[in-house]
Order: C-alpha cells, then structure tokens, then sequence
C-alpha cells in the first residue's frame, strides 16, 4: 500500500514535468520571459548602442546614483555589484522619494522606471532636477517621459507589455551602455556577446522540456516547496544576485524569503540559527551562493557556517555560479534563480505573474481619502 509521502511525491514529479499543466499556471507567459533572457539581454544591448547622448552633456563626473524601485532598481545594483572595482567614482541605488545630501550639479543620476509612473522615482527625479544633475532616463514612456520630453533629458525606450522584474536586462545592459558612453567604463559590448552565448547553452539545463531527474533548477524548486528561504552571497559580486533571487521567490513564488551575505551575516545572523531555531528548521532552507572569485576567507566561511546551519535541521543548498568571466557568472546565477522561481511558483499553484499585494497597496496610496 502506497504511503501518503509516496503520493505526494508523484504529484510532484508530475507537476514539474507536465509541460501543459506548468503552462496553464501561467497565464502571463512568465515562462517565456525568463526563457528568452538572453535574446532580452542582446535587444537591450542594441537599444543602449543606439542611445544617443551627448557626452558634453555629461562632463567631470564625481559620482553616479541609479533612482529605482523593485525590479526597475535592481540592474542598477547589479551594475554597482559587477563595477565595484571597475568604477572610479562612487555607485549608490536611491530607492526613496528624496536624494541624498551627497547628490548635485556633478552627479550622474539615472532614473530607472520600467512603467515611467513609479511614485518615489518621479519624486527623487524632480529633486534631481532642482539639483541641477547631470540625468538620463530608462524607462517604456508614462509620466516620466513627459518630463525627460520637457527638460530634454535622454531617455532609452524600453518595449512595454512586461512586469519590471522580467525586464531585467533591460534596466541593466543599457546602464552599462551609458556608463560606457560618457566615458566611466571601458567598452562592454564583446563581454555581454560572449555571456548571450553562454546563456543560451546554459538554459538547455533548465527548461521545462528537460525533466526534473536532470533539471538542477526543478530539483531545487522542490527541495524548497513549503519553506522560508534564507538567500546568503558574498559581499561583492553576488550581493545584488542575493537579493534578486530573493525578490524572485518573493513575486513569482509568492513564498516569503531574504537575503544577507557574507561576512555580515556571520556577525549577527548567524546566531539566530540556534536551538531554538530547531523547533520550525522544517519550514527553513538556507541557500548559499558562491563564485570562482570569492574571496579565500569568504569561501572559509562559507564552509564553515553550510555545516553550522545543517546542524540545525535546515536544509542548505549551495548554488556555484557558472561561465568565466564576470558578467557571464552574474547572468548565469540570474537565469538560474529566475528558473528556480518559476517551477516553485508552480509547486505553489501560483501563477507566477501577478503582484496583487503591490497593486493594492498602489491604489491604497492612492485614494485620496486615505
């Protein structure tokens, strides 16, 4: 007689390995999107190529901040993760309404904003523009168009029809094109080729044809089914990945998740995964994100705390990074999560495409009566 442990296990296997039964979870093609990152990232390339900007524009740089929110800001982080020892000046992400003191008439500010109507964006661009900042615009059209239209502020247009989080190569690649215009980095478009390529061969190991017993992304969306998970990286070339798998767990899933990195973590939480923690550790999963380029001492602490944690009773899963350069080791990790995601979502019989929290909270905003 078959076990009920039994039973679901075979849902499970089926599940990820329905191809129409994932499909008519997902509605809004968020399959497609995540399938066609690569081809996204080469259309990003050829729009950041053909932006013009006038380098005049932007003279004697002294610092540069991205203005963003949700997933519209997280190409500028991941910008600010792969330049940080790229670029001579300093990188900061405003996710708020205002500038920070620091911001003025020497300051490259990019406005990130896949709709062009997010509040605190237009807000922290209107400060800009009293600051008198160097700016450019990334963005479909909305409001924000309208005001790069009047004050005559180079914006790159993105195709619409997307939910910002799956338009990540939009609001990364053409950032790095800009940079790469004005002058602050040295040409990028050989190493996004190359990365494209990799992608492409990458995906082979992720897509919904090849079944879970190969799958390393279906596999990991099942060891996660029902948990909190706990999204740990270094502190430097993966920090933004961290938080983006995070976010992606988070609106695709729609299962609760954070992240932290390395060494900062071991300073603090760390110590929360105690005895007491061994009361729910069911419900946790800690996953540990590592690169070829860590540093010696994060990748000793890395192999220590995987053991610490385990002790617990959590599950903790390491995920390697893959490709030879940077940029390919960042994007491989992107693809991946995004995969992740997807087939967790569907474990979750969620369609992973709405963000109905979000669009209440929006409209909460804005009702005049609040």
């Amino acid at each position: 007689m078959r076990s009920e442990v039994e039973d679901k296990k075979e849902t499970t296997l089926s599940k990820l390995d329905n191809t129409e039964q994932m499909r008519s979870l997902d509605p809004g093609n968020m399959y497609n999107h995540i399938f066609d990152f690569p081809e996204q990232l080469a259309r990003a390339l050829n729009i950041g190529k053909s932006w013009k900007i006038d380098k005049d524009m932007f003279q004697e740089i002294k610092n540069v901040v991205v203005i963003g929110m949700g997933g519209s800001a997280i190409g500028g982080d991941l910008a600010r993760s792969f330049l940080s020892d790229k670029l001579l000046v300093p990188f900061h992400i405003c996710r708020h309404y205002t500038l920070p003191e620091f911001v003025d008439d020497e300051s490259l500010v990019i406005v990130s904003s896949y709709s062009g109507n997010t509040e605190e964006t237009l807000a922290a661009l209107d400060d800009a523009l009293g600051r008198k900042s160097m700016i450019a615009a990334i963005s479909t059209g909305g409001m924000l168009a309208d005001v790069c239209k009047i004050n005559e502020i180079p914006m790159a247009t993105l195709p619409g029809g997307m939910q910002p989080r799956a338009a990540l190569g939009f609001s990364f690649i053409p950032l790095l094109m800009l940079l790469q215009k004005v002058g602050l980095i040295e040409k990028i478009e050989e190493q996004v080729k190359t990365a494209i390529e990799s992608l492409k061969t990458f995906r082979e190991d992720y897509t919904e044809d090849t079944q879970l017993s190969a799958n390393p992304a279906k596999q990991l969306a099942e060891k996660l089914q029902g948990k909190v998970v706990m999204v740990y990286s270094g502190p430097t070339l993966t920090d933004a990945v961290a938080v983006r798998w995070k976010g992606q767990f988070c609106e695709n899933s729609k299962t609760l998740a954070f992240a932290n990195q390395f060494p900062e973590f071991n300073h603090n939480e760390l110590v929360g995964w105690s005895d007491v923690t061994r009361n729910f550790t069911d419900k946790l999963a800690a996953i540990i994100l590592r690169d070829s380029a860590d540093h010696p001492q994060i990748k000793k602490r890395m192999d220590i705390v995987n053991p610490l944690i385990e002790e617990t009773g959590a599950d903790v899963i390491e995920v390697q990074s893959r490709g030879s350069s940077e940029l390919e080791r960042i994007l491989s990790l992107i693809q991946m999560g995004d995969f992740v995601s997807y087939y967790l979502a569907i474990l979750n019989d969620q369609d992973p495409t709405p963000v109905l929290s979000i669009e209440m909270l929006k409209d909460a905003l804005s009702d005049k009566d609040v």
